[in-house]
C-alpha cells in the first residue's frame, strides 16, 4: 500500500466493458510521479488516500473483473 494524493478526475468517453461507470483519479505518490488509480471510495480532489496495486487492486473493486492495477482503498482524515 501507498499513501498518494488526488490531483484530479480522469474522464474517459470509452472504455473496455469492465471498466464502464468505474471512477478514475489522476494521482501523486509521495515521490511526485503521477498514475492513474480506480476510485471505488469517491474522494475529492486534493484529499491524501492509501492505496493498492497489482492483483490486491482488484480485489479492492466492487467487481474482481475490473481491469485495474491501482486501487484507492481509503481516505486519509489525519496524517501528521
Amino acid at each position: 500500500m501507498e499513501i498518494m494524493q488526488v490531483q484530479e478526475d480522469l474522464v474517459c468517453t470509452r472504455s473496455v466493458k469492465n471498466l464502464e461507470g468505474i471512477s478514475l483519479r489522476v494521482m501523486k505518490d509521495l515521490k511526485g510521479n503521477v498514475l492513474c488509480a480506480s476510485d471505488p471510495v469517491g474522494v475529492g480532489i486534493g484529499k491524501w488516500v492509501v492505496t493498492t496495486s497489482g492483483s490486491a487492486a482488484r480485489w479492492a473493486m466492487p467487481n474482481y473483473a475490473s481491469i485495474t492495477d491501482l486501487t484507492i482503498v481509503g481516505i486519509i482524515d489525519n496524517w501528521e
